[in-house]
Formats: C-alpha cells, sequence, structure tokens
C-alpha cells in the first residue's frame, strides 16, 4: 500500500510468528448484516461424546445482505478454533477438527502442530503418534469444520496428545487455541471433514485491454494517454509514509542512474543510492525510487477483470517493491496485489508473498484486511527474488482474488463494488542504512489487464 502515507504494518513470521500484522485488520468493530450460520460444528467436541459432525457449508451469497456502507465497511471475522478429538485404539489416523464460527468473508490461514501430552497417559511423538505440522486453509463458501490428520502409529486406551495452533490465525479471531486428542476405545471416534474446493487456477475471462511491450511502453512526467506516470497522482514521495525515497524520472533528472529501462528480461524498475541528494515538496533525499502509474492512462484501467504482472523481485534490505490498484475516483478504496516489505527484519523476498483491501473514503481509511505468509509453507512457492514469477488479481462482482504463478493464494468479499481501478508498479525505499546489500531493482517481464 502506498498512498496518502498508509501502509499496513507487516511485523509477521513464519504465516506470522507476531499475532497482528500486515494487513490484518484486527479490529473487532465492525458489525455483521444479515443472518449468521454458527454451526454446532464450532463447539468444541468432549471426549465422551461422539464426534461426528454434520458438514456446514457457507454459501456463497452469504454476504449479499451485508452493508457494505460504500466500501467503509467490511464483515466481521469468523473466529477459528481447535475442538477435541477422539480416534480408536488400534486406528491409524486421528481427526482433530478446526472450525470456524461463522461463514468467512476472507481466506482463513492457520498453522497447527502436535505437541505431546502430559501425565499418565501421556502419547508421545514418535511412539504413540507422528508429529504434525500443518496448514489450515478456510476459503469463503467453504464448510465451517475443517479436520487436520495425524497418523497414529501404536496408542493404547486412555492416552493423549495435543493439537495447537502455532500463532493466531491469520484472517480470523483466535477461539481456543490447543485442544486434547484422545485414543478412547468406548467413544466414537472424531469424523473427517470433506466438502473443501480446491483453490482456483488464473483464468483471463475478460476481454485483452492493455498489453505491456517494449515497443509500446511509454512514460513520462505526468502520463497521458499513451503513457504512465513516473510519480504517484499525489507526487514524488510520501515522508509521511516513512519512505526514504525519492520517486525519480530519468528525463527530468538527467545526472541519475536511469530507473527505467528495457533489457531482454524486461522492463527494469531501479532503485539507487543518489551521489547528490534531491528535493521534493522541501524535503531531502538520499535514495531513488521508481513508481509507474496509469492515473491518467485509461487504456490501463478496468471495473471489472484481471490484472496480472510477471516479474522477478528485488532482495536488497530497504527495498519495498509492489503491484496495487487504486480507484480512479480516490484513495481510498485500495487492492495491494502483492507487497515485499524488505525493511521489515523477517521478511524473505524469496518465501514471502502479501495482499490487502484497503477501504474507507474520502482520504480516510476504515478499515484493512489481507493475508502475509510464508508461501512455501502455504502454497509451496519459493524464489521470488530468483526468477519470474506471475502475480495475478481478479476482480468480480462479488469476490476478489489472487493468484501466484497461476494458484489462487487468498480471496475475500469484494466491498468495493462499481469501482474503476488503475494500476500501479513501483519500488519504495524504506531505510536510512547503506543500502548496498543484494538487488533492489525489479524487472517487470509482462503487464497485462482484461477487462469484463
Amino acid at each position: 500500500m502506498r498512498i496518502h502515507y498508509f501502509r499496513p504494518f507487516a511485523g509477521a513470521l513464519s504465516l506470522c510468528a507476531l499475532a497482528s500484522c500486515a494487513g490484518d485488520d484486527s479490529s473487532s468493530s465492525q458489525q455483521q448484516a444479515g443472518t449468521i450460520v454458527v454451526p454446532a460444528s464450532a463447539t468444541t467436541t468432549s471426549v465422551a461424546a461422539p464426534a461426528q459432525v454434520e458438514e456446514v457449508a457457507a454459501t456463497t451469497d452469504s454476504f449479499a445482505t451485508f452493508d457494505f456502507a460504500n466500501g467503509t465497511r467490511l464483515p466481521e471475522k469468523a473466529t477459528l478454533s481447535i475442538g477435541a478429538a477422539v480416534f480408536q485404539p488400534g486406528a491409524n489416523v486421528a481427526y482433530v477438527p478446526v472450525t470456524l464460527d461463522r461463514p468467512t468473508p476472507n481466506t482463513v490461514i492457520a498453522r497447527v502442530i502436535t505437541v505431546n501430552g502430559s501425565g499418565t497417559y501421556k502419547a508421545i511423538s514418535g511412539y504413540q503418534y507422528k508429529a504434525t505440522e500443518d496448514v489450515v486453509i478456510f476459503r469463503p463458501g467453504d464448510p465451517l469444520r475443517k479436520t487436520v490428520s495425524v497418523p497414529i502409529l501404536s496408542a493404547t486406551d486412555g492416552q493423549q496428545f495435543s493439537l495447537k495452533l502455532r500463532e493466531a490465525p491469520w484472517g480470523a479471531n483466535q477461539g481456543t487455541a490447543s485442544a486434547t486428542v484422545t485414543a478412547s476405545a468406548s467413544a466414537t471416534a472424531t469424523a473427517a471433514s470433506t466438502g473443501f474446493r480446491a483453490p482456483r487456477s488464473f483464468a483471463r475471462t475478460g476481454t485483452l485491454q492493455y498489453d505491456m511491450t517494449k515497443a509500446a511502453m511509454r512514460w513520462s512526467d505526468a502520463g497521458h494517454a499513451g503513457a504512465w506516470s513516473t510519480k504517484l497522482s499525489h507526487g514524488r514521495a510520501q515522508p509521511a509514509n516513512g519512505e526514504t525515497g525519492m520517486y525519480l524520472d530519468g528525463y527530468l533528472y538527467p545526472g541519475i542512474e536511469a530507473p527505467l529501462r528495457y533489457t531482454d528480461e524486461g522492463l527494469v524498475m531501479h532503485t539507487q543510492v543518489l551521489d547528490t541528494p534531491l528535493s521534493w515538496a522541501g524535503v531531502g533525499y538520499n535514495y531513488g525510487a521508481v513508481v509507474l502509474s496509469g492515473h491518467n492512462t485509461p487504456s490501463t484501467q478496468i471495473g471489472y477483470g484481471q490484472y496480472e504482472w510477471v516479474a522477478k523481485m528485488p532482495n536488497r534490505r530497504g527495498a519495498w517493491p509492489a503491484f496495487w490498484l487504486i480507484s480512479t475516483s480516490g484513495w481510498p478504496p485500495e487492492i495491494d496485489v502483492y507487497e515485499g516489505f524488505g525493511y521489515q527484519s523477517y521478511w524473505d523476498f524469496d518465501r514471502h508473498i502479501s495482499a490487502t483491501i484497503h477501504g474507507g473514503s474520502g482520504g480516510v481509511r476504515s478499515f484493512q484486511r489481507g493475508t502475509n505468509i510464508q508461501a512455501d509453507q502455504a502454497y509451496g512457492m519459493s524464489g521470488f527474488s530468483q526468477g519470474f514469477h506471475s502475480y495475478a488479481v481478479d476482480v468480480q462482482w462479488d469476490y476478489i482474488t489472487w493468484f501466484v504463478d497461476g494458484l489462487e493464494t487468498y480471496q475475500s468479499v469484494n466491498p468495493f463494488r462499481g469501482h474503476r481501478w488503475y494500476p500501479i508498479m513501483d519500488v519504495a525505499v524504506k531505510t536510512t542504512g547503506s543500502y548496498d546489500d543484494g538487488l533492489g531493482d525489479m524487472v517487470v517481464k509482462s503487464f497485462r489487464a482484461w477487462a469484463n
């Protein structure tokens, strides 16, 4: 997020090692309208009671009656809990329930891990069960109960261990964070959950409206119908956003290294340490950032449809690359397709991805929500600074869906109906250090937009 001096705090590790992370709105002040279905499966299952739980699916129109207030409100997050589980002695697997208390308006991701039991009947990993670490993903419309499969090796009646959250769930409030898994010959075994949809694959359902090519690509200070702007709609710097780099234009500042150039790989967006500081709006800058904004380029703008970038990320500490969308009617709203929080010590350019929406009006943000995860853990993806990868978003009336390398990584109900979007691609700089480790350039091989 790059507009009007706001950015999410991205202090999240290992899906997020901290409980509150960038893009995930932890506010509980939003009011839920319409009918909320709370399934029986959202309650904790006791050892003595049968754990057969009816699957409850959240209908695709669960939020059709919600009042988004012109994009200034978003449905409340669901609460995620781990439930107690039972398995029969002699079984080779135990199913442990993880539940949501209501339909979720956005993808929920939780990382769980087994923990040895305690006391006389403790079950130990490697002896009674196999240590398990898993990522649980709920997508909008999924049933509200999933199960984690834990391999059982040799457990006797009464032996127990636990399953717990590694950290607060991403995209949901935290409910019960740990529950006991018990071998019981007298209780009905907890049943496995079914009925979950697979992640979507990126599909270009619209008509190709814009295709970035070396022959056609143009840029200028303000931008125009045939050229991107080399500055944001409000200028060349965002000091109140904590950025220490000034967005440069090679024509306006001829003594600098070229911030934009084409090579055989694609469009190079180059950041740099300035030999001589430059000033914008009375503030001096020692670093050069780079941006291309489509706010004055109608051919890049769509209402509903798809955007896709194919790019190789920088890996320099302090670099802040992003692909994002701003409403042509003003900020907010904003849709962040990708951000790389290189100014945060935890951020690994080769493993982390993020996606965020920001709602509000008149320059005031009223909510933000999104995801910031280690993609290798959740989706088996990595190497984002080592080679080219695809970053895409599909904006439809009901949902906004994000994709990396063609695979769905996040989805949110769309609170921004009726907006038209313009794209921005940039590498900001946020550091006061030497800014010389690794590479500070993002290379964009292609960018395309399809309009529905």
